[in-house]
């Protein structure tokens, strides 16, 4: 049965088309098959990304053609003879081969329930926060049959193909599509990149390649948290930036008062966890929180110095920084089952699906691969984007080789492989043989980083150690009481450390896996009333003084460090506590194998001295006494890689999308800087090879001031290193960090290596 098609459409086309219409249209007054001129030539199916074209429609094997028009109310649209009358149609690429077309007056071109309509404005799953939704904008552009020059038309939403009497299910009919490049189309909605130039430096006269690299990044922390708009705006989206960083009230609430997680997060100093215990209660934080508009005015955010539940990793900002030099990143799938639990058991915020922390990874690299297919859609076609998903240190290298950006996959939450320490609904406890299942399976997916735990505690490991929230937190995932001691190791540490914010919920035990004393399986159902019922252990102050998690890895824990070194894997200790991290290090030592401290930590050098890789950041604010004092930390941190025999170079850790922060403003009300600050960025400026001149930054309507507002989005890193080349830091000085990729890569080989040496091979 063929698709219903709209009174307008079918009207248009049950007319007899005559040549006499008009002298452009190639029509006949009877069935007889005509000879059409050729087609314009053109490079396949995938070069039409933001073309302006106009196109007709020929019945299959008649080769009459009629233009695609408005209809006369303008609010539909239909074939006609009439080139003249013909829409200008800019093809978005919103996949690789697929197109949505948008036309001069701004209106998309939709079939909804067959009526072929015009709309302004179109949903999506973001705006429907359904993964099943697809609304009927979108069309898989396939080479004719009849005519290998031309095309045809598949909607992907019913599956029909156009003809010249609708939409059939039949391939056999498809009509015989012509695109013709025009003028006068609409630009369709994108974000500026506000940098001009040409890749060109790919490597350093010794072989070395050329860009720094971001080892901790989050780009897709908006599938996390199940997906809804804990964390609001996507680093893409097929219908580009108005879905991808369209409005968040809908989730956040008027002013932002529904987002309550990121008003606890950033304004941890000011308000307790009571107070935020009573918000969720009520539903709204207790003040105006953050404007609310995205596309195209972006009032507010993004803001990563200041706002951390919102998107400052888009695309074209990631292309940005690719241009000031990134040119590899280590893409991290992150989540928190607590903390989506909490927003979307209070229903304060929707979630589209379960806030299990591995749901939240596959979607993540299901999207991420996404990304990579959706810049080769708009640079031309499979592999020719600058975005590469890379699995190997030998393909990383030839990508940046290649002067393009190589993406690493890497994992990065508390419940890795579902290893719950306290596993949901009684279940049994991870075993040996599913974790090797699960290395192998996400290995097969190209993950190539693991953090063995990251906040709460889990099969593996005791959490990190972080306190206040998490503290709450990881009481709320297991049942159990807060393990802090006083009685710690030796070991520097990111989180394990300082006072214990609940002294009533502390209460070190001798058994990790004891049971629970606390049963808190109602929490994701209900987590308020839970919580309050717990309220006699959230009083009586806090304990003061150096304490640690009183356990670190489990037999289990150990296993998986060995597996992940037998495999090759990058392998991330820094959200180990004190007496994992201690645990883990003789473990690397043990297997002569490096690691990865990417928030920070290079245990004293010690991992340098493996052949492990860690991060560095600038002091933020400069000192007209001591120019160039900005990088004395990256100074010293390649004094201890250089004593140890290694490649001298480190690279950014920005850990953006991860409630991480950034960079801050050093001039104006927000400045981060206690003395009065010199030397201002201007414009225009060129990267750090000179082959790219930035311009003042945008975001649609609003122009980002770097100098008060601090590294805003990921696309301010050109500002930031050009901030600390104006402090008199020499270009020389500068190098190591745009060496950096180069000291990932070795590492990532000597990993590679070691693994196979640890496998006998």
């Amino acid at each position: 049965m063929r698709p219903h098609i709209s009174a307008p459409l079918a009207a248009l086309l049950s007319l007899t088309l005559v040549a006499a219409c008009s002298e452009d249209a190639d029509v006949s007054s009877d069935d007889t098959p005509i000879e059409r001129e050729a087609a314009p030539e053109n490079e396949g199916i995938y070069s039409f990304a933001n073309a302006c074209v106009t196109l007709d429609v020929a019945a299959a094997g008649t080769g009459r053609a009629a233009f695609l028009v408005a209809t006369d109310g303008g609010e539909g649209f239909a074939l006609d003879g009439v080139e003249d009358d013909a829409l200008r149609l800019t093809m978005r690429a919103t996949d690789l081969g697929t197109y949505l077309f948008y036309d001069e007056e701004e209106r998309y071109l939709v079939v909804e329930d067959g009526a072929f309509l015009r709309r302004e404005t179109i949903s999506s799953d973001r705006t429907t926060l359904d993964d099943t939704y697809l609304p009927g904008v979108q069309w898989a552009l396939e080479v004719s049959e009849e005519d290998a020059t031309r095309f045809r038309l598949k909607h992907l939403k019913t599956g029909g193909y156009l003809t010249s009497e609708g939409l059939d299910a039949d391939v056999a009919n498809a009509a015989v599509v012509t695109l013709y490049p025009a003028e006068g189309c609409a630009e369709y909605p994108e974000l500026t990149l506000d940098a001009e130039g040409e890749i060109t430096k790919t490597t350093f006269e010794d072989g070395s390649v050329y860009g720094f690299a971001d080892t901790h990044s989050h780009l897709f922390s908006n599938w996390g948290f199940g997906g809804g708009s804990i964390f609001h705006g996507a680093p893409f989206h097929p219908f580009g930036v108005p879905h991808a960083l369209g409005d968040c009230t809908e989730f956040h609430g008027e002013m932002g008062r529904q987002d309550l997680f990121g008003y606890g997060f950033d304004k941890s100093d000011t308000v307790s966890e009571l107070d935020m215990i009573g918000a969720f209660v009520s539903g709204e934080t207790p003040e105006d929180y953050h404007r609310t508009d995205g596309w195209p005015t972006f009032s507010e955010w993004p803001s990563a110095h200041f706002l951390s539940t919102h998107q400052n990793q888009y695309y074209m900002w990631l292309k940005r920084a690719y241009y000031a030099g990134m040119r590899l990143v280590v893409n991290h799938a992150t989540s928190n089952q607590v903390i989506c639990d909490l927003v979307a058991g209070s229903e304060v915020q929707p979630v589209r699906y379960s806030c299990n922390d591995m749901v939240a990874v596959d979607r993540t690299i299901e999207e991420t691969r996404k990304l990579e297919r959706y810049i080769d859609a708009q640079n031309g076609g499979p592999g020719k984007g600058w975005f590469r998903v890379v699995e190997s240190p030998e393909e990383a290298r030839a990508v940046i080789e290649e002067g393009k950006l190589a993406v690493v996959l890497g994992i990065e939450v508390s419940n890795l492989f579902d290893c719950f320490l306290v596993p949901p609904g009684g279940g049994e406890r991870c075993n040996e043989q599913q974790v090797l299942d699960n290395l192998q399976r996400y290995w097969d997916l190209g993950v190539r980083a693991i953090f063995p735990v990251h906040k709460f505690d889990n099969a593996f490991s005791a959490g990190d150690g972080h306190r206040e929230i998490i503290e709450l937190a990881n009481f709320a995932m297991t049942g159990h009481f807060s393990n802090f001691t006083d009685d710690c190791p030796d070991i520097p540490t990111v989180f394990d450390k300082g006072d214990v914010a609940f002294a009533n919920l502390n209460d070190p035990r001798e058994d990790y896996f004891a049971e629970p004393p606390v049963d808190m399986s109602g929490f994701a159902d209900d987590p308020i009333t839970v919580l309050v019922g717990q309220a006699e252990y959230l009083m009586g102050g806090s304990l003061h003084g150096d304490y640690c998690q009183n356990a670190g890895l489990t037999e289990l824990g150990e296993f998986l460090m060995v597996e992940l070194m037998k495999r090759g894997f990058i392998v991330e200790i820094d959200h180990l506590p004190r007496r994992g991290y201690q645990r883990a290090f003789e473990l690397l030592q043990e297997h002569d194998y490096p690691a990865a401290g990417t928030h920070g930590n290079n245990f004293r050098g010690a991992l340098y001295e493996l052949g492990g890789t860690s991060k560095f950041s600038f002091a933020r604010c400069g000192d007209a006494e001591n120019p160039g004092g900005r990088i004395e930390g990256l100074n010293r941190r390649l004094e201890l890689i250089e004593s140890a025999g290694g490649y001298p170079a480190e690279g950014f850790g920005f850990d953006l999308n991860g409630f991480a922060g950034a960079p801050g403003p050093r001039f104006g009300d927000n400045s981060v800087c206690a003395t009065p600050q010199e030397n201002p960025i201007t414009y225009p400026f060129t990267s750090f090879d000179g082959a790219i001149t930035f311009t003042e930054p945008r975001l649609g309507e609003r122009t980002v001031d770097f100098n008060t507002e601090g590294m805003a989005h990921l696309g301010l890193v050109a500002e930031l290193i050009e901030d600390v080349r104006r402090d008199g830091t020499p270009d020389e000085a500068i190098e190591p960090i745009f060496r950096s990729a180069e000291a990932y890569l070795r590492f990532w080989e000597r990993s590679e290596a070691r693994g196979a040496a640890l496998r006998g091979e």
